[in-house]
């Protein structure tokens, strides 16, 4: 049953009833679920040293989900971004050890690399390191005269001239042609880095010392990776960025919707270790799932460790291979950055139980039926109006507090139904209060237009049905 049907059956002023019955919206002042306040320590940071004699700290700071301000009316993904809060974050990181701060032009539509360029200029250039990304992932911008400014708009807009670190942006995902037509990955790895020259002319800024370092950021086909590393020995990559985390370690293949997602990680840094190619970790908690766990899995971890964040053992487990140089970790507030900080100041690593314990814990979390979304908001904005990382990220809550509603069978008895009828309300005004209900899930039209942007390779339309029928 729809939410259309579902409302016309049990009455709208039931469902209105049923807030009382919820939780409440989180307040602005509160710590942010799943972190613990405490100290934090401000010379104990743990640092690697690449191949390439870069000394970087263990935590990089990932500048994906930048703070906005809060007091709008206008949806999160279209509010002015907090200079003020991403200033202070800035040079809270720094004091602490941070030393590399990722961005791309992608990132915050396209507000993140001139906020980090404010935040970063009022410090000296020596006490910190840039890495951002050649984005050219439209038809317009892969044109070699459009890559070459894209560069120069990054080195502009981040008031510096020259970046630590570049990556080709997204290696791995499709495109779409100038008539909207999807381009397959292989093809568009090509089109974007090889047939226009810009690889080349890349690796030329690298000679100049305009780029330092020089690397690609990794979703999707596999065989892109495998065809991206058989140009090391012309390239001499200088790191590479995976999405690692205990999850995807050795089940992110398996979480694909079409078969062809991203490989484990465990493959990946293999990989990219037997090369020695530094490793840069994204999304070491799964877009924020790993601070959000079932509740099997956090009876477990606090169990072992009451007073450690969860997703303080994400980042452990992140940051265990010894050829990880840096884990990015888009830090929104203060306290995400604090409980970071604490976990790498100094880093502990894992024992050999702990690392099996949570293999154990990702073998059942990949049984929930989640939506791997990571809140990278590049499907955003929906041409119909619809919240899609929000309404995902509220799903994914429900599944992991088991508050998603199972209709019962014909025979069930009035009972059943009647607790199947409150909990549907209950699922219903949550989604009601945590995401605007002309943005849910049953305005999508299954146009497609968002699937080709999503890092994840999630059948969005596919989802949003699902999510629509629970």
């Amino acid at each position: 049953m729809n939410r259309r049907e579902f409302l016309k059956t049990v009455g709208v002023g039931a469902v209105a009833t049923a807030a009382v019955t919820t939780g409440c919206k989180r307040p602005a002042t509160t710590w942010a679920e799943g972190f613990e306040p405490g100290e934090v320590p401000v010379d104990k940071m743990t640092y690697r040293t690449g191949t390439h004699g870069e000394r970087v700290s263990l935590l990089g700071y990932g500048c994906m989900r930048l703070p906005v301000i809060q007091d709008s009316d206008l949806p999160e993904q279209e509010r002015d971004l907090d200079q003020e809060q991403i200033n202070r974050l800035t040079d809270y990181a720094i004091a602490h050890g941070v030393n590399l701060f990722d961005t791309a032009p992608r990132y915050c539509r396209a507000r993140s690399e001139k906020a980090m360029g404010i935040a970063l200029s009022r410090h000296p250039r020596t006490e910190y390191m840039i890495d951002t990304k050649m984005s050219n992932m439209s038809a317009e911008t892969a044109t070699r005269e459009g890559s070459m400014q894209m560069f120069r708009q990054s080195l502009e807009r981040l008031q510096t001239d020259y970046v630590d670190f570049y990556m080709l942006h997204c290696v791995g995902l499709p495109m779409r042609d100038k008539a909207g037509r999807t381009i397959d990955a292989m093809s568009a790895f090509k089109a974007r880095f090889e047939e226009n020259g810009i690889l080349e002319w890349l690796m030329a800024q690298r000679e100049k010392g305009v780029i330092r370092n020089l690397g690609f950021s990794y979703h999707g086909d596999v065989n892109v990776f495998d065809y991206a590393l058989s140009l090391h020995d012309k390239v001499h990559w200088d790191q590479v960025l995976i999405q690692h985390n205990y999850i995807n370690w050795r089940h992110a293949a398996s979480l694909a919707e079409d078969g062809n997602g991203d490989a484990n990680s465990e493959y990946l840094y293999n990989q990219l270790a037997e090369r020695d190619i530094p490793v840069f970790v994204m999304e070491p908690l799964l877009g924020g799932q790993l601070a959000n766990l079932p509740q099997f899995a956090t009876d477990e971890l606090k169990r072992r460790a009451p007073q450690k964040s969860l997703a303080s053992w994400s980042f452990r487990f992140s940051a265990n291979q010894p050829r990880v140089l840096t884990v990015l970790s888009g830090m929104t507030y203060m306290e995400h950055l604090q409980d970071n900080i604490r976990t790498y100041s100094p880093h502990e690593p894992l024992t050999a139980e702990e690392e099996s314990m949570l293999m154990d814990i990702a073998t059942r979390y990949v049984e929930f039926p989640l939506v791997p979304c990571t809140g990278c908001q590049y499907c955003m904005p929906c041409p119909y109006g619809l919240d899609i990382p929000g309404i995902f990220a509220h799903y994914n809550k429900m599944v992991n507090e088991a508050r998603t509603a199972v209709a019962p069978g014909e025979d069930a008895s009035e009972a059943e139904k009647r607790a199947y009828r409150r909990a549907r309300r209950e699922y219903l005004n949550g989604f009601d209060r945590a995401v605007p209900r002309e943005r849910q899930a049953d305005h999508c039209i299954g146009c497609g237009v968002c699937v080709a942007d999503c890092p994840q390779r999630i059948n969005i339309p596919k989802q949003m049905r699902k999510i629509e029928r629970v």
